[in-house]
């Protein structure tokens, strides 16, 4: 779901996606084969895409899938739109990547293709209203997410701490417990300041993310009404993290908590993956982030984390379309939901890991809510807002800057 912020400079990165990509976009190379360029947005998944198209291409030996997975892969794809150098096909999220690639005109229509049959047809809906022409399907929706809290199994037995919480006091009495125990209740990663964005996803689900866009747009409300609650909360977790919260990035986070530092990790389950690459042996659970004391109003945050899309660029609709095809398979996708600890949006795959067991209520009741910032204007950069609003801790500035933000955005359409 995410979009990272690493270090690099622009012109560095798009020099190695090109150098990575070969023939992008064409051809045949020494080797005979129709090389065609998967870019993928996100770095977690490349073992598992990797394994995928040794499949693929044992079972298609005149196509050859040259991967592609840069640090920063946002920017890098918005360069090379720029340079007319797409890829042939790409991985995202249902971000703001993806609905300004659908709004630019250079995405293909996939409506009419039989793998989208493989799809359930709410995730589709959920693509379509994304972006300005919804009569096309640009995307086509693979993995979903649960954005919400990860817990340590061990140091809730330490802690004595029975089950989940369902509200936000339990929440906070169980924080109080874990500081009393001289644990740390959170770990945060704010380096990395996509990061701070879980936090704000969870605890503004409950404020409705597309009515308050519609209205917020319409001059209906302001983040100084809607967000209020929001800002005191995050600054209430805030408070239960540890020295150095705005220090430690992503990576080193999932590494510590694998390590058994903190008793809660506000991260969505691509994480899991990455703590257990460090420990495998780490008890894990998952459950959704109880944002208010009303259990009805308390939804898990999801959306889509991975879907693939085909660009007009490429000069291999017939290889990319037989790709696709492969990767929406229910054997390729329960590979992926498996490996990736993911939910699926393929018909007939499930997500047995007991790991996530915490979710499957929410998914099979629909009680979900949208990613806020998923209707955020593009260019708001809403992550380091809110990674300033953690360092300075002034809420008056923090939901000024916001609506002042929105509104400079909407002025210039």
């Amino acid at each position: 779901m995410k979009n990272k912020k690493l270090v690099g400079t622009v012109a560095a990165l798009s020099i190695g996606a090109s150098l990575l990509a070969g023939c992008s976009t064409g051809g045949s190379k020494d080797d005979g084969k129709t090389h065609i360029e998967f870019f993928s947005t996100k770095v977690e998944n490349s073992n598992t895409y990797k394994e995928l198209i040794k499949d693929f291409e044992k079972k298609n030996p005149k196509i050859s899938v040259d991967l592609t997975s840069p640090p920063d892969a946002g920017t890098v794809i918005k360069t090379r739109l720029t340079k007319n150098d797409l890829p042939d096909i790409i991985a995202s999220g249902d971000d703001t990547t993806f609905t300004n690639l659908a709004d630019s005109g250079e995405l293909r229509d996939l409506s009419d293709k039989g793998f989208k049959d493989n799809i359930q047809p709410a995730f589709i809906d959920m693509v379509k209203k994304d972006y300005k022409k919804s009569s096309a399907l640009y995307g086509i929706p693979y993995a979903t997410n649960g954005n919400g809290v990860i817990y340590n199994k061990d140091k809730f037995e330490k802690l004595g701490i029975k089950e989940t919480p369902k509200t936000w006091d339990e929440f906070i009495a169980d924080l109080d417990k874990a500081k009393a125990a001289g644990e740390i209740p959170i770990y945060f990663t704010l380096k990395d300041a996509w990061t701070g964005m879980v936090a704000l996803n969870s605890v503004a689900a409950p404020v409705g993310a597309d009515q308050f866009a519609k209205d917020k747009t319409d001059g209906k409300t302001t983040f100084k009404k809607s967000y209020s609650e929001v800002a005191d909360k995050l600054l209430t977790l805030e408070k239960y993290g540890h020295k150095d919260n705005l220090g430690v990035a992503y990576g080193d986070g999932n590494t510590a908590f694998a390590q058994g530092k903190g008793v809660f990790y506000l991260q969505g389950n691509w994480a899991i993956p990455e703590i257990l690459k460090a420990n495998p042996d780490a008890k894990l659970g998952v459950f959704p982030f109880p944002a208010t004391n009303d259990v009805k109003q308390n939804k898990l945050v999801s959306g889509i984390d991975v879907l693939f899309s085909e660009t007009k660029a490429t000069k291999h609709q017939k290889e990319a379309d037989k790709f696709i095809e492969f990767l929406a398979s229910q054997d390729s996708a329960q590979t992926y939901t498996k490996e990736q600890k993911s939910f699926s949006a393929v018909n007939g795959v499930t997500q047995d890991d007991p790991t996530l067991a915490g979710y499957k209520d929410s998914f099979a009741n629909g009680n979900i809510a949208g990613y806020a910032d998923h209707f955020f204007p593009a260019s708001l950069n809403a992550p380091n807002i809110v990674q300033d609003f953690f360092i300075k801790k002034n809420k008056d500035a923090f939901l000024t800057k916001m609506d002042k933000e929105w509104d400079k955005v909407a002025n210039r359409k």
